[in-house]
């Protein structure tokens, strides 16, 4: 048998029939996420098919809920259209976009009754590519400033820091690569992404979401339990770029 096999099957939970996506690896436990895709199931190579059912069956209505809450949320916002006089949330505040001429690059402007945000663009330039890659840079910028101020406050080593664009994840910590933080949070308040931040960071001394990694998050971040919530909330609202 390869490595990895995947299946796709179907069971019926709570009276339901669920598709889902059975993959097959040398993992050495058994575990389930619902994810775009829908249900996947990851189980060992030498777990039978009886086995992962009956691993799927155990779980049953919290899979019957989360299919149900993910087809019930709303849609994805449209994409954001960088043109004068748009208006985007960049670190809790509102700003004002404007278009110029220049060489491709983001202009600040923070000084005056609402800051503004400059694409200075050549003829012909893609606004859309300026201003992701102007967010991004701004985003890494401060990440790297905020996970070495919460290394510090733990006496850690700052790790190498990195952007991602995943579709799920605000954020992880590698022992190998470090600690890589969704561009997109460059969104929201400087609140909200200190507690993505200390999150991560509790990662270096504890990998795994025990009570101990929770307890080292609250060292860092207090008020986490509120954070999140208000994280969860705030993400339906961000701009898609």
């Amino acid at each position: 048998m390869t490595a990895t096999a995947v299946e796709t099957r179907e069971i019926v939970l709570e009276g339901r029939r669920v598709a889902y996506i059975l993959r097959r690896s040398v993992r050495k436990t058994l575990g389930l996420r619902i994810d775009h895709r829908g249900l996947i199931v990851g189980v060992p190579l030498r777990v039978g098919l009886r086995d992962a059912e009956s691993f799927i069956r155990s779980h049953g209505p919290w899979i019957v809920e989360k299919l149900a809450a993910r087809a019930a949320a709303p849609a994805a916002a449209p994409a954001f259209a960088p043109q004068e006089g748009a208006e985007l949330p960049v670190l809790g505040d509102v700003w004002r976009l404007r278009l110029g001429r220049g060489n491709n690059r983001v202009v600040w402007h923070e000084s005056g009754a609402q800051p503004v945000l400059e694409l200075a663009l050549r003829a012909g330039g893609d606004a859309r590519q300026v201003l992701l890659r102007g967010l991004q840079q701004r985003a890494l910028g401060l990440f790297c400033h905020r996970v070495e101020e919460f290394c510090l406050r733990l006496g850690h080593p700052v790790p190498a820091v990195g952007l991602s664009n995943a579709r799920t994840r605000w954020g992880s910590c590698s022992s190998r690569s470090g600690i890589r933080l969704h561009w997109r949070l460059v969104h929201l308040p400087l609140a909200l992404i200190d507690y993505v931040v200390a999150h991560e960071v509790a990662h270096l001394v504890e990998m795994n979401h025990s009570p101990r990694f929770w307890s080292v998050v609250a060292s860092l971040y207090p008020d986490h339990v509120a954070a999140r919530r208000a994280l969860r909330q705030a993400a339906a609202g961000l701009p898609s770029l």
